[in-house]
């Protein structure tokens, strides 16, 4: 197992209070966008719903600041379970319970043991919804910034170079559900009408990865 030294990002809980307020902005920001995704395919509620949700696991991890990374995981997915509607707030609160259980209670950790410990989390977001890669939904963002991240740690890059990596595979796998059909979710009912609109979920799944390599990047590690 890497050390947080020898990764250059020592990923604690500070480092992912910064990530949740830079990912809370960025689905602040883009929520009328999600919304307009999940118009025609879905139920028009999820950029309203990521932002309550977000906005809250802020708020919570604001009033009482976990001192463990494998914390604040924990605590933003309790509150998105409790607090974002339909199948989002189960999903989300899923990957990031996961990865903070995976996580324990060490108090830096590794890009690769956070890379382990979203694995863990993405897995059981599959159990969950029960998708496969192609099915569009956020696992075709997801899946591709964990193999991304991977193979930019695997060759020796830095946590900030690898995390960057990641969000650039996960929105290019957001972009890459247009043409799909959806096969699970209130889409996976439209059929054929699915093809052509880019999955909502996919779509905030990239927003995520994107503000931990942005929070990465501002720390110039």
């Amino acid at each position: 197992m890497n050390s947080p030294a020898e990764s250059g990002l020592p990923v604690d809980a500070a480092f992912l209070r910064r990530w949740l307020g830079a990912a809370t902005e960025a689905v602040d920001r883009e929520a009328a966008h999600l919304t307009e995704l999940d118009s025609p395919i879905g139920d028009a509620d999820h950029g309203g719903n990521m932002r309550r949700g977000f906005l809250a696991a802020r708020t919570a991890v604001e009033q009482e600041p976990p001192d463990t990374p494998g914390g604040v995981l924990v605590l933003v997915g309790r509150t998105l379970i409790s607090t974002v509607g339909g199948a989002s707030g189960p999903l989300y609160g899923t990957l990031l319970r996961r990865a903070g259980k995976e996580l324990g209670d060490e108090r830096a950790v590794s890009a690769a043991r956070l890379r382990d410990a979203l694995r863990a989390g993405v897995d059981g977001v599959a159990q969950l919804g029960g998708a496969l890669p192609g099915d569009k939904t956020m696992l075709d963002a997801l899946l591709p910034a964990l193999d991304a991240l991977t193979g930019a740690l695997d060759a020796g890059g830095s946590a900030a170079e690898a995390l960057a990596a990641a969000a650039a595979a996960a929105g290019e796998g957001a972009t890459a559900t247009i043409p799909l059909r959806a096969r699970k979710g209130r889409a996976s009912y439209l059929g054929e009408r699915s093809v052509g609109h880019q999955d909502p979920g996919a779509t905030s799944a990239a927003l995520l990865v994107t503000a931990l390599a942005d929070t990465a990047r501002e720390n110039a590690v």
